[in-house]
């Protein structure tokens, strides 16, 4: 990869740890499995197979002068292991501190730490802090309780406004909504975007905890590729990821703006392609869910002038990102048109436990998103 000067998962977050490392800032990583990573994706520990316990971190060996990096296993306790890591965080302001689930959903354990002092920490006792949780997500078809992070309770304890419209000339206007936020919520669909959102969360002026929905499959997705290019000096976070495809080239051929978040991107690309549709929809990804990127979309919306909105997820209706994109849009657009949806109906579990009802709900939700006349009839 290297050679090719690309990045995978793995190592876009290496790359982000490793170049902290050497500006001096300490770097701490625990939770159930992180040395060698839940999907065998990391390996950050070596281990020597003829002398017992005996290990190596090599990101401890890469610079003369570098900040030391601590990568832990912890136990099974969601709620003391967070917590911990939580009062590391406030300590230690100028160490980069995650913790990250086995998988997404495990946090619920841990659930009294986030409501009672991440969320509104700030807000109780003036203190910042900028732990980040690292949450894996996504609809693999793998069954209720290995699916969902729950992105939906994250999203609705944010406490900005979904109908007011912010000053959107105002000077440092991205920068001034993390420094009113109570954290940030995001679901990186590429690399150097991940990279990019680690690094700024320890280099911004201000702590905000930092809510990072991970993938799984993408991990070794041929796709979910990023060049070196997108990370040198001069590059940074993109909040918002345009189409940059020929729908981009042809804006006011668009039939449908597609907006998404996440590893659905991939699916939604696939299907466009088989289906030779690339100039009729285009598909525009959020990153960054909270603070809500007012400003990027309205550009999206202002450059497809005859397409039709709609929001596309993998989870159910009543989950995922629905419920707190959807007004936001709308106020975005001062409800001058609808906002549409596709994805999965609603459901009491965060996803099915049979393979093939997966299957046939994936694609029924990417039948919705590209059936031109499907929203005519609602309207």
């Amino acid at each position: 990869m290297v050679k090719n000067r690309t990045v995978d998962w793995a190592l876009a977050e290496y790359m982000a740890f490793g170049s902290l490392l050497k500006e001096g800032i300490h770097i701490r990583l625990s939770g159930q499995d992180v040395e060698r990573g839940t999907f065998s994706h990391r390996h950050h520990v070596l281990h020597d197979q003829n002398v017992d316990k005996r290990t190596c971190i090599p990101m401890n060996h890469l610079w003369p002068n570098q900040a030391p990096y601590t990568v832990c296993n912890s136990s099974l306790s969601e709620y003391g292991v967070l917590g911990f890591e939580l009062g590391f965080a406030m300590a230690s302001p100028n160490a980069l501190v995650l913790w990250e689930a086995q998988f997404g959903d495990f946090h619920n354990t841990a659930q009294c730490i986030i409501d009672q002092f991440i969320c509104p920490g700030q807000a109780k006792w003036v203190r910042q802090n900028g732990i980040v949780l690292l949450l894996p997500h996504g609809m693999e078809g793998m069954g209720p309780e290995h699916s969902s992070a729950r992105p939906e309770r994250f999203l609705q304890m944010c406490n900005d406004d979904p109908d007011v419209l912010p000053d959107l000339q105002e000077a440092n206007f991205d920068i001034n909504q993390l420094y009113d936020c109570n954290w940030v919520v995001v679901n990186c669909s590429t690399p150097g975007n991940f990279f990019h959102v680690l690094r700024r969360q320890i280099l911004l002026p201000f702590r905000k905890p930092l809510i990072i929905f991970t993938p799984k499959s993408l991990l070794r997705h041929p796709e979910a590729r990023s060049s070196f290019d997108e990370m040198l000096p001069g590059t940074h976070f993109q909040r918002v990821i345009p189409e940059d495809g020929p729908a981009a080239q042809n804006p006011e051929n668009v039939k449908r703006l597609l907006f998404c978040t996440g590893k659905v991107y991939y699916d939604l690309t696939r299907e466009r392609k088989a289906r030779d549709m690339v100039g009729q929809v285009a598909i525009t990804r959020i990153e960054q869910l909270s603070p809500f990127p007012f400003d990027l979309l309205l550009k999206e919306v202002q450059k497809y002038p005859n397409a039709e909105l709609a929001w596309c997820q993998e989870e159910h209706k009543n989950q995922g990102y629905y419920d707190y994109v959807k007004p936001r849009l709308r106020t975005t657009i001062s409800r001058a048109k609808p906002v549409w949806y596709a994805g999965r109906d609603p459901a009491a579990a965060p996803a099915t436990g049979n393979k093939k009802t997966h299957l046939t709900e994936l694609q029924r939700l990417l039948d919705t998103a590209f059936d031109l006349d499907v929203f005519k009839n609602l309207s």
